[in-house]
Formats: C-alpha cells, sequence, structure tokens
C-alpha cells in the first residue's frame, strides 16, 4: 500500500543503491528523478558476490529475472610466482552458495525494474542543498551546458558512493566519516585467460602483505583483483596504477601469472585503483535527506556485501516509507532495522580481509592447508572459524527485510507496524 504523503524525491546516483531505490520508492507511490554526474549510464564492473541477503533483496525487488550466475565449475587453485600450484577455494565454496557476478550486471537488472517515465538527467550534480520541515531544495548542475537550476523536492536519497556530494553537502566534509584501512586496491577486466592458467581457472597468489585474485566467469572476461598493504594511502596515487603495484609486489621477479597480470594492468583501459576505506557515520539520515549504499555504510570490498546491502537498503528504505507516514519515523525504523547488519559487515572488515590477503607466513599455511583439513572435523571447523562462515549464515544469508516484518510477540512487526 502506497504511503498517502509521498511526494516527489530526488536520486543522487545511479549505480546498484541509487537505481534500486529509484524502482522500489516509485512502487511504494513517490515520484523520483534520477540524476548521475557521468554524462551516461555506466557499462563496466568488475567482481561481485550476491550472498543470501542480496538474493533476498533481488527477489523482493523483482530483479532476480535479470540476474544469473556466472560462476564456473572449474575449482579454483592456489598458485605462488615459482609456479607451483595447489587446490585452493572459492567464494562458491562459502554456505549459500553466492552468485558471481559483475557490478553491471546487477546495475542493468536495477535499471531494467524503472518504469520508463521516470526522469533522469545524465552529467548532473546537486551544488547546494536546503531543506525546512516541508521539502527540500536542491540546486542542481548540469556540467554539459554549465547552467544551474534550484527545484522542490519532498525527499533527497544520496546513493552517490564513498565520495559522496550528498554526504559532504549535509552531513560534513569527507574527512569527517571516512576511515582508510591502509590497503589499496586495483581490479580490471582481463581480456582471455591469464598465462599459466587455463580457460574459466580461476587462481589466487597470497604473499604476506598482498595478494592477487583471478575471478573467473563461465560466460564472461575475468576480473583481476591486486590488494596491498601501505603505510602512505596519498603516495600511492602519485604514480600510475601499474607502476604502483609493480613497486608493491616486487622486488622480487614476478613470475609468469603475476607478471602477465601486472604487464596487461598497464595497457588496461580501465581500471579501478583506490584505497580501501570505510564510511562510517552516527546517523543515515538528516531532516528529509538520507544517504543509503556506499554513500552511507561502505562496507570495504572485503566484506563482499556493497551490492547486498545497496539492494537491502533500497528494499527497505521502501518498505518503511509505505508502513509510516511520517517519514522521521520511517528513516529511524529503517536504520534500526539496517544497522546491526551493516555495523556487524564493517566491524568484521579485518576478519574478512582476512579471506583476501594473509598478514603473514603462518597465515598463509595455514590457508594452503585449509582444502585438506576441511576433509576432518577438526579441520572443518577450524575453517569454519578462519573462514567466519557461522557469520556469513547469520548475517550475510539473512532476509533483513523478512525479518523485520516478522510479528513480535506483542503482534507488531519489528518495523514497527501491526503485522
Amino acid at each position: 500500500m502506497a504511503n498517502s504523503s509521498a511526494g516527489r524525491v530526488l536520486v543522487v546516483g545511479m549505480g546498484v543503491s541509487g537505481l534500486s531505490t529509484a524502482a522500489r520508492l516509485h512502487t511504494a507511490g513517490w515520484t523520483p528523478v534520477l540524476i548521475e554526474r557521468a554524462a551516461q549510464r555506466r557499462s563496466g564492473g568488475y567482481f561481485v558476490a550476491l550472498f543470501g541477503a542480496g538474493k533476498a533483496a533481488a527477489t523482493r525487488l523483482g530483479m532476480d529475472a535479470h540476474l544469473h550466475d556466472r560462476a564456473t565449475a572449474k575449482p579454483p587453485l592456489t598458485i605462488d610466482r615459482h609456479g607451483r600450484v595447489r587446490p585452493g577455494m572459492g567464494l562458491v565454496d562459502l554456505p549459500g552458495k553466492p552468485w558471481l557476478m559483475l557490478r553491471a550486471d546487477a546495475e542493468r537488472a536495477a535499471y531494467s525494474m524503472l518504469p520508463e517515465d521516470v526522469e533522469i538527467r545524465y552529467s548532473t550534480v546537486p551544488t547546494a542543498i536546503e531543506q525546512d520541515a516541508d521539502g527540500v531544495d536542491v540546486t542542481l548542475l548540469d556540467s554539459a551546458t554549465g547552467t544551474s537550476v534550484t527545484e522542490r523536492f519532498d525527499l533527497v536519497v544520496g546513493a552517490d558512493g564513498l565520495r559522496s556530494t550528498v554526504r559532504s553537502l549535509v552531513f560534513g566534509p569527507h574527512a569527517d566519516h571516512l576511515r582508510r584501512l591502509g590497503y589499496m586496491v586495483a581490479a580490471f577486466e582481463y581480456e582471455g585467460t591469464p598465462a599459466g592458467l587455463v580457460p574459466g581457472e580461476g587462481a589466487t597468489l597470497l604473499e604476506p602483505g598482498r595478494s592477487m585474485w583471478v575471478f573467473t566467469f563461465a560466460d564472461h572476461n575475468p576480473t583481476i583483483m591486486l590488494t596491498y598493504r601501505t603505510g602512505d594511502v596519498d603516495a600511492e596515487f602519485a604514480q600510475p596504477p601499474a607502476q604502483r603495484v609493480r613497486a608493491a609486489f616486487g622486488p622480487q621477479p614476478l613470475g609468469r601469472t603475476l607478471g602477465d597480470v601486472v604487464d596487461r594492468l598497464e595497457s588496461a583501459g580501465e581500471v579501478l585503483f583506490d584505497s580501501v576505506e570505510q564510511v562510517r557515520m552516527a546517523r543515515w539520515h538528516r531532516g528529509r535527506v538520507v544517504l543509503v549504499g556506499d554513500s552511507a555504510w561502505c562496507v570495504t570490498l572485503y566484506a563482499g556485501m556493497g551490492v547486498s546491502s545497496g539492494l537491502t537498503g533500497a528494499d527497505m528504505l521502501g518498505t518503511m516509507l509505505e508502513r509510516h507516514d511520517d517519514i522521521g519515523t520511517a528513516f529511524t525504523e529503517w536504520e534500526r532495522a539496517l544497522r546491526p547488519y551493516i555495523d556487524h559487515y564493517q566491524d568484521g572488515a579485518a576478519g574478512d580481509r582476512k579471506i583476501f590477503m594473509a598478514d603473514n607466513r603462518l597465515e598463509i599455511l595455514v590457508r594452503r592447508t585449509l582444502p585438506k583439513l576441511a576433509r576432518t572435523r577438526l579441520g572443518g571447523r577450524l575453517m569454519e572459524r578462519m573462514m567466519r562462515l557461522d557469520d556469513i549464515v547469520e548475517f550475510k544469508n539473512a532476509d533483513i527485510v523478512g525479518k523485520a516484518l516478522e510479528p513480535t510477540p506483542a503482534g507488531r512487526t519489528r518495523g514497527g507496524g501491526t503485522a
């Protein structure tokens, strides 16, 4: 049932969170206007995993028919730069078997849920946001023409990523909310198959403080992820990504597969090169402005919950706005339902990071023996603790919106409405 107070909503950002929020709020009776900094829709994207929470949200949003698991049937390998090869473990081995796909897959699926009459403006950014009790005045700059216009909205959703413009305008500077973890990541699409591997064969190369992952798909080029520890994040941006990666993985010879990957990085057309950071905020909403996805709670790529939490946040926001006529109450109940899960993903970042990169040689040795250890009861339990499998079941695979709407003993839902 649509909220009787629904009106015009500005959604800033056309990533997964922004598109799915716009689609969900339209279903709830709102009239969304979508703006995007880029001149057109993004078509690129790298490896993402859709855990159970994301699958549940995608189903509720009607997106599941537009998504498919791209996982390959070939078991992954553990390799080193000297050519040694051992059996490995992949994300598909985790509880619930997360779907493996590209970020662009999720964005296309979310875009497909938008009705044709939803207004979309490209090359547009907010430059000022002023609100009162009845609405929000937003100044919008069209960067293609250099012209600005101020418009009135009933609600503003910031879904514009880690360095959100909406967040900086309404909640304060980035320095107040960004938390650097001291790691860098470089990711890109590798056309073909890296040297030393066969098509569809994934691989992991782990060394203290640095790693390479080759994420493969059944029907797409692989994604390469290189990540490493750094003591000076700012210095990492002073040189091209390939140069910084060579320095981080040097001075020893890179070997066949790693060397081929880094060579290809130098000529890759589109590369994600950034520091690993979280967004930490005491509140995700202020007045009639609310943040969703990475702009509110970036959990880092190590958590693997960026897309899943973005879809869940969008679905939960529409649900609470349907249940509560008062926007403040809806936002409060939305955050109350989401916060325990997001806090858990963020607090577990250090543990999740160890899945992707080891601190020392002992951790690497243990990781290498995990496939054999998993065949025994004691070894299996050790693997469960190292991989945080219980947490995955409880938090990453939960139907978060469904749980929020479960009746309580008092006969009311956890979201505050009647059952």
